[in-house]
């Protein structure tokens, strides 16, 4: 089996589990999104999902938030983890939304990764789910599968990324990259799957 092949299979099976892709994160605009999105780091979604309301209760536009004072922003996010630097960045990118962009969340792969605590991953993620932009944001599950299942040599999450993108159609991206999440939550954990255990996994070793 080629990888292209491999990839065809994947995205079948994937269809077949997840036809629907609702996002996981809560939130009502691309300003809601982009600050749960960054709360997400080295946070489950579940998690954010309990914090969010509260935050947002506070402020739920850079205008608002850009006047909640840090310490404030970060008590009420503390349980999502680097609350310093989280509550630090949630303040600032909202000066700067309100300063630089009228308020609104720029729809710019450029704008966004200007602004504090947002990296590419986090760009990417606002850009599919709130803008419908195709990209195929990649975090440590997405690259963890994408190496099992021997799409890419799994290097880092960059070359991940550009392999990934290669091999599924570009109008695929936005929901694919949410049913491989789904799957390695369901099926194919760290700890749960040694590469060999899932049902996916099983099916491309054997035909490898």
């Amino acid at each position: 089996m080629t990888k292209q092949q491999r990839a065809d299979h994947v995205r079948m099976r994937l269809e077949g589990l997840y036809p629907e892709t609702p996002i996981p994160l809560d939130h009502k605009d691309p300003f809601t999104l982009l600050v749960a999105v960054l709360l997400s780091a080295q946070c489950t979604d579940v998690r954010v999902n309990q914090i969010t309301p509260a935050l947002f209760a506070r402020a739920d536009n850079p205008r608002d938030m850009m006047h909640v004072p840090v310490d404030e922003i970060r008590d009420i996010i503390r349980p999502c983890g680097l609350s310093p630097a989280k509550s630090a960045a949630i303040s600032n990118l909202s000066r700067i939304l309100v300063e630089k962009h009228g308020g609104e969340v720029p729809a710019s792969f450029e704008d966004l990764e200007e602004l504090p605590g947002v990296g590419h991953k986090t760009a990417s993620v606002v850009m599919a789910q709130a803008f419908g932009v195709p990209a195929f944001p990649v975090d440590t599950h997405i690259h963890r599968l994408a190496t099992r299942w021997k799409l890419t040599p799994g290097k880092n999450v960059v070359q991940t990324e550009r392999d990934l993108k290669k091999l599924f159609p570009r109008d695929s991206w936005n929901k694919l990259h949410l049913q491989i999440i789904f799957y390695g939550r369901e099926y194919c954990t760290a700890r749960g799957c040694n590469g060999k255990t899932c049902p996916l996994c099983r099916e491309v070793l054997a035909k490898t």
